[in-house]
């Protein structure tokens, strides 16, 4: 099968890094929703709800003229890196600042009645964390940010401040999955207390220092995670309400979708992962009810196909070219 492979390194916009951009299971997203796109027929849309720097987004307009597309983000930065590498396509392409949760309302602001593929593209950008400056990542000095765009009313440093320690044990426990939540949620506190938490560096060296070192798992190749990995995607997903978000966007991603379209989600830790696997699972049955009533009340019917039985995974060439790639999960589904 073709691989795609698109690598954008073109002067970036002012003010913005000069970020590099490889698509992550491109070939794959390609494949699975092509057969809803190409050809000939009227218009087509595509909705990218994450479209960031627009690869996915190129890829799909590039494979009939009758493709339009209309791409979310709620990184205005991520907007001007899209526009401008989608501006070959002209007025095929309309793009948004925007949270997919409310994907229902701007469909119908821009008068998109029933799309042909809807693509969800979840988790952190490149152009987010290659930046110091957004706060994203632990290995970079920078202040605690971790905003995606203007509509996330705190940033990072701010719900640290706000929450009580039990809280913070929480959400590092519940977003991150970390057995270390109530000691690092201990040191971060005493931290904060003394006012010597102002940076990511700063963070991360608190949240090493609370937990044993790591070591490497016995037979594995790679090396263990930084042991700040999970707590920094904890505050995160906590800053940026990503898991409402995405709650909220996947029955307003299917009831846009066409009959016959069909809709991918890209998936980068086991929480969204879960909750779309979840999802379509509920929407692929006819009946809901819990297994105890022995006549079903809900009334549901199932209104997609799975065509992904097992998430698609990357290849073991596009983990060596992309290590960003290696947790990325996609999964597709048609309308009925």
């Amino acid at each position: 099968m073709e691989r795609f492979v698109i690598v954008w390194e073109e002067p970036s916009p002012a003010g913005v890094p000069r970020v590099p951009h490889e698509p992550v299971l491109l070939s794959d997203v390609v494949r699975w929703l092509s057969p809803c796109l190409a050809g000939p027929g009227p218009d087509a849309w595509v909705v990218d709800a994450t479209v960031g720097l627009g690869g996915h987004a190129e890829a799909l307009l590039d494979l009939s003229p009758r493709v339009r597309l209309l791409g979310l983000d709620r990184d205005p930065e991520a907007i001007e890196w899209a526009q401008r590498r989608l501006a070959r396509f002209g007025d095929r392409v309309r793009i948004r600042q925007a949270n997919f949760r409310d994907l229902g309302a701007v469909l119908g602001e821009e008068g998109v009645d029933g799309a042909s593929a809807i693509l969800l593209d979840l988790g952190v950008s490149s152009l987010q964390l290659d930046d110091p400056a957004r706060g994203f990542s632990f290995r970079s000095e920078g202040p605690l940010d971790m905003r995606m765009g203007p509509d996330a009313p705190r940033s990072a440093g701010d719900v640290l401040r706000l929450l009580t320690e039990h809280e913070l044990e929480e959400i590092i426990s519940d977003y991150g999955e970390d057995r270390y939540a109530r000691r690092i949620a201990k040191g971060i506190a005493m931290r904060l207390a003394r006012g010597e938490l102002r940076s990511t560096v700063e963070l991360a060296r608190v949240i090493a220092g609370s937990v044993p070192p790591s070591r490497p798992v016995r037979g594995s190749r790679s090396a263990p995670i930084h042991p700040a990995t999970r707590a920094f995607q904890a505050i995160r997903i906590a800053v940026n309400g990503e898991l409402e978000a995405l709650e909220a966007a996947l029955p307003q991603a299917l009831g846009a979708l066409r009959p016959g379209g069909r809709m991918a989600a890209i998936a980068f830790h086991s929480l969204e992962d879960r909750r779309v696997k979840q999802f379509l699972a509920r929407e692929a049955r006819d009946c809901v009810c819990p297994p105890e009533l022995p006549v079903c009340r809900c009334g549901h019917v199932k209104t997609v196909s799975i065509l992904t039985r097992k998430p698609v995974e990357p290849s073991e060439d596009e983990v060596r070219d992309n290590p960003r790639a290696r947790s990325a999960k996609l999964r597709v589904a048609e309308r009925l």
